[in-house]
C-alpha cells in the first residue's frame, strides 16, 4: 500500500513540475523583449527551480519511489517536465503577440 501511495505522490510531483515549467516558460515569453532570450531563461532557470523542488520533496519529505540512480531522477523529475512544459506553452497556449499586457510605467 505504501508503494502505491509513493507512486501516486511521484506522479503528482511530476505533474506539479510540468505546470511550474509551463508557467515559467510562459512568464519568460511574455516578459522578455528579445527574440530568443526566453529560451535561455527557460532552459537555465527552470531546471534550477525544479532541482530545488526535487531536493525538498524527494529528499527532505521522502516523496516518491527510489528511481535507482540520480541521473534517472534528474531526467524524469527535471528534464521531462521542462520538455513537456515548454511544449505545452509553445503548442497549446496563445502566442505572446496575441496577448495584451498592461503598459509598464
Amino acid at each position: 500500500m505504501l508503494g502505491i501511495i509513493n507512486l501516486g505522490l511521484f506522479f503528482v510531483l511530476l505533474a506539479a513540475h510540468t505546470v511550474v515549467a509551463a508557467v515559467l516558460t510562459r512568464f519568460f515569453r511574455l516578459r522578455l523583449d528579445t527574440q530568443a532570450g526566453w529560451i535561455g531563461y527557460s532552459l537555465g532557470l527552470t531546471p534550477i527551480i525544479l532541482f530545488a523542488s526535487t531536493l525538498i520533496f524527494t529528499g527532505g519529505l521522502g516523496i516518491g519511489p527510489n528511481l535507482g540512480s540520480p541521473i534517472v531522477a534528474f531526467a524524469v523529475l527535471i528534464g521531462l517536465p521542462v520538455a513537456l512544459g515548454m511544449t505545452i506553452d509553445l503548442l497549446y497556449v496563445t502566442q505572446p503577440e496575441d496577448v495584451e499586457l498592461p503598459q509598464r510605467q
